[in-house]
């Protein structure tokens, strides 16, 4: 018997009659109605699991179904399907087709034109993936597109999460899984407070039935600063825990120690032979480095300068890191590979306590008591073991300094090989402080053009965020991105000439000092002066959606440290300062200060993020906070002619 040709037809089948049953009473006009704001809709999200025992082998094979209905006109250019496969999760059989109605009948026009590209994904960790894409027929108003598609799962430690949610509506959305009995699951259900996904587990004639439904499911809005969607979108997350053959049985995933078995099996025989051209490197960079500190830093700078990341990896290669002594001929490599030679590196100096970590990206918001399955990890990195201390070295992070965990991993666990045994560990967050913006101005007023002169520190993620934007940026385009950084008040801002300091010093601040005019921005108004010194005015434009569905996540932590000092004219005296503004709560805290000092006014303005995740219903602190900064921000400070 086929078996992957009869699981394709008989789930087909099946859902189809589903879909007749619960569709045949329902017109275009209703939906129309029903959905007067989006132009299509998804009728039908079903993705079923048939897992059993063959042959004294687990077989794992998943039947995915979508169905969707054209609305209007403008949905009818929206004629594009696709779906994933890899190495380890392997395509059997798909089928995609349009629905039209012809003569008062449906018709069924198969999709003849079809591609396949590999996945442009951000993921660095898992195995390379391919998309298969099609592009639907004779679509019209009415019309439906429908994709089935049987993968076959090669290893049963990577089932897949289902997701109920899209950017569009969804009528009907479900995941079953039949297993024998013999074979135990295990499943996790996130974002659903109120328990409205519909579950039932039923057994029969040796099988256990397990299904999940949810139904009439809003479109994903789109938000700025929303977090990862995982964060706030129903999903199951489902793995196999064990199963039993000859009265045998064989563990697969359920707890931390399961998980690290299995990811132990892919580094086991990695670097178990030295390599004399990196010996002799590690030897030249680590020269006349008297501590073990000193030694790593040096390593994992010169990883980092010196071996390119290129994310590119086929089946199982999306867990196994390459040989160090390839990496280093290469000079270019994945995550895995960059924490492959820190790792081997530092055991040629010597240091045996830089090991093998696994971590999840700040998009997966699992820790491992949550989900103790792959679905926790995304990325790799190299952990040194000082004392009591780790300091996580990421090798695909250009620009963070040592001591420093790259900006994408903050928060997360990392699952730490420690030759042999393994730990958890929280990277920490990095605090304001540490990604500071330190920023001084000396200003002076001839007529009504204001001039200036100053410097401005990016510390931190701040740093590698502007060097990263700037890259190796020459000429003109360099100059252009040098005054968007340092740009002040208005567009009539004419930066005349900057320098650069510490571009390449991964442990300095990067530093631009510059000259600036300003022309049309100081308001002479009979004998007084009007000059606002707010200049860069920091967050004044960051007002969240009063309707906001989801979390707000920031990159990273920031400091905004500014003095701003103004040499009053000769002729003429302070008539008004403005008051200072003061405040601190969970989110920011906020102190913009004036004084005069002899010939000078000075303002100094400091501003510290204090949450890099927040929840929406502190929506309102962020948006009161922002107006008292915009309100302060408003304020000019006034000059007074003697004469």
């Amino acid at each position: 018997m086929n078996w992957s040709k009869s699981l394709n037809s008989l789930s087909a089948v099946a859902m189809i009659l589903c879909c007749i049953d619960g569709y045949s009473q329902n017109t275009i006009k209703e939906y129309k109605v029903k959905y007067p704001d989006y132009n299509e809709l998804i009728l039908n999200d079903i993705q079923s699991y048939k897992i059993s025992i063959e042959d004294d082998k687990l077989k794992i094979f998943q039947d995915s179904r979508s169905e969707s209905m054209i609305l209007s006109d403008i949905g009818i250019h929206n004629n594009k399907g696709s779906f994933t496969h890899s190495d380890l999760v392997k395509l059997v059989d798909y089928e995609a087709y349009s629905v039209i109605t012809e003569k008062g009948k449906d018709k069924k026009v198969k999709v003849t034109q079809i591609s396949e590209k590999f996945y442009d994904d951000s993921n660095v960790f898992h195995s390379a993936i391919k998309e298969k894409q099609v592009i639907f027929p004779n679509l019209e108003t009415g019309a439906k597109k429908v994709l089935n598609y049987t993968t076959e799962f090669v290893d049963p430690h990577l089932l897949h999460k289902f997701v109920f949610g899209s950017g569009l509506p969804i009528e009907n959305s479900s995941l079953e899984i039949t297993t024998d009995k013999n074979i135990t699951i295990g499943y996790k259900i996130f974002n659903d407070p109120d328990n409205k996904i519909e579950f039932t587990k039923t057994e029969k004639k040796g099988k256990i039935y397990y299904k999940w439904t949810l139904k009439d499911i809003k479109p994903l809005k789109s938000e700025a600063f929303a977090p990862g969607f995982l964060y706030f979108v129903p999903h199951i997350d489902i793995y196999i825990k064990d199963y039993t053959v000859d009265g045998k049985k064989t563990d697969v995933l359920d707890d931390v120690s399961k998980l690290y078995t299995y990811y132990r099996g892919f580094v086991n025989n990695l670097n178990k032979t030295e390599d004399p051209a990196l010996k002799s490197l590690v030897e030249k960079i680590t020269e006349g480095k008297t501590s073990e500190s000193e030694k790593v830093k040096s390593i994992y700078y010169w990883v980092k300068d010196n071996i390119k990341y290129v994310a590119f990896e086929q089946g199982y290669e999306g867990f196994i890191p390459r040989e160090a002594k390839l990496v280093f001929e290469r000079k270019f490599g994945d995550c895995k590979d960059m924490a492959s030679i820190i790792t081997a590196m530092s055991r040629l100096a010597n240091i045996n306590t830089v090991y093998i970590t696994w971590i999840g990206t700040r998009n997966i918001p699992y820790s491992y008591s949550d989900l103790a399955t792959p679905a926790v990890d995304d990325h790799m990195i190299a952990t040194y073991k000082r004392g009591n201390d780790y300091i996580f070295l990421d090798g695909t992070d250009k620009e963070t300094e040592f001591g420093t965990p790259s900006s994408f991993i903050q928060g997360k666990e990392a699952l730490i090989d420690e030759n042999g045994t393994f730990k958890v560990v929280s990277v920490p967050i990095v605090t304001s402080a540490k990604n500071e913006v330190r920023e001084t101005l000396k200003l002076k007023i001839d007529n009504d053009v204001l001039s200036g002169n100053g410097s401005i520190s990016f510390f931190g993620y701040n740093k590698g965020h502007y060097l990263a934007q700037i890259g190796d940026a020459t000429g003109k385009t360099r100059f252009e991105m040098i005054k968007s950084l340092v740009l002040k008040g208005n567009n009539k801002f004419n930066l005349k000439e900057f320098a650069e300091n510490n571009i390449s010093d991964k442990d300095k601040p990067y530093e631009i000092n510059y000259d600036f005019q300003l022309e049309n921005y100081v308001l002479k108004v009979d004998n007084e002066i009007f000059v606002n010194l707010n200049l860069d005015k920091a967050y004044e434009s960051l007002l969240l959606e009063e309707d906001r569905k989801y979390k707000i996540e920031l990159d990273f932590l920031t400091y905004n440290n500014a003095v701003y000092e103004l040499e009053i004219p000769k002729e003429y005296t302070v008539s008004y300062l403005p008051k200072n503004t003061v405040f601190n709560n969970d989110l920011m805290e906020v102190e913009i200060n004036y004084e005069q000092k002899d010939t000078k006014i000075i303002l100094t303005t400091k501003i510290k993020i204090k949450k890099i995740l927040f929840d929406k219903s502190e929506k309102d602190l962020w948006n009161q906070s922002v107006k008292n900064l915009k309100k302060a921000y408003n304020e000019s400070i006034i000059l007074k002619s003697k004469k």
